[in-house]
């Protein structure tokens, strides 16, 4: 008996692949365009092939940006792993304090980010934070604005708040998926605590830890809102992570004539000539309004 298949079925696909194009492949491959040209807008570009990356790759900038970035990760992975598999420890596994456990350690992550960033800003300031007014009661200085070690402080203790709950929910649901049997045979043997966890529990959590420390290294690694609403990648560039940088250079510079003043003061014959021609193209009615 011949079997007809039908292949209509993957016409539900093609919803989906739309959806990707447009969020994603598109914006990529304008990504790739424009690193790959150079514009003065007025809608023109010119070939500048690999310049870009040279520039790039050749600036210390991008380097600082990036080993803040690595740093930072790196921190965050030291600090919330191992608290989130000691919270998920000790959560209870049974009765009413399951699900008011649960709701307690999702409510940060139902928190959007600018919100957790205007949160601690208010959080932190010394004349209305509660956190600030304490540490200056205290006799303890802190200051986010001015000082880069408090800035660093405050946006780790902030990203440890908000997202250690990720890290607590994958180990519990990794904890309560280990079988009973497994805990009574090592009760029979007398196993200490210690090796419960190192031979029952951990192995048992692999799968979900490298889940978190995947998702938490991505999510680090990327993040922008969060410090960029406390501390606007200040004091300095303390906290200029690379997604940071990323902005300032995309969208903050793509104002010439102001990031020409700010970054070539010594030098301003040039750029005051190119960014000359630049309003000429983009705003020629003023142009001509001031030469009245």
């Amino acid at each position: 008996m011949n079997k007809t298949w039908n292949n209509k079925a993957w016409f539900m696909v093609i919803p989906v692949l739309v959806l990707v194009a447009f969020s994603a492949v598109i914006p990529l491959m304008t990504v790739v365009n424009y690193s790959v040209q150079d514009t003065f807008g007025n809608n023109e570009f010119f070939w500048a092939g690999t310049d870009w990356f040279t520039e790039i790759l050749s600036s210390d900038r991008f380097w600082n940006a990036l080993a803040r970035n690595l740093i930072f990760s790196m921190i965050i992975l030291a600090i919330e792993v191992p608290l989130g598999i000691f919270i998920a420890l000790n959560m209870p596994k049974k009765g009413l304090g399951v699900p008011v456990c649960l709701v307690l350690m999702a409510l940060p992550l139902l928190i959007p980010w600018n919100v957790v960033g205007t949160i601690w800003l208010v959080f932190g300031r010394v004349d209305i934070g509660l956190l600030g007014y304490t540490l200056s009661a205290l006799g303890i200085e802190y200051n986010f604005t001015q000082n880069p070690i408090d800035a660093w402080i405050t946006v780790i203790v902030m990203d440890v708040w908000h997202w250690t709950s990720l890290v607590v929910l994958l180990c519990y649901a990794g904890l309560v998926s280990i079988p009973d049997a497994y805990y009574q045979a090592a009760k029979i043997d007398g196993a200490s605590r210690w090796s419960v966890f190192r031979f029952i529990q951990l192995p048992k959590m692999k799968r979900v830890l490298l889940i978190a420390v995947l998702l938490r290294f991505m999510d680090s690694f990327m993040i922008y809102t969060e410090p960029f609403v406390v501390t606007g990648g200040g004091p300095g560039n303390s906290t200029t992570f690379l997604s940071i940088d990323l902005v300032k250079m995309a969208v903050g510079q793509f104002d010439l004539g102001p990031a020409a003043d700010h970054l070539l003061p010594d030098h301003p014959g040039p750029v005051l000539d190119l960014l000359h021609r630049h309003d000429r193209q983009r705003c020629p009615g003023r142009i001509r309004e001031e030469n009245r």
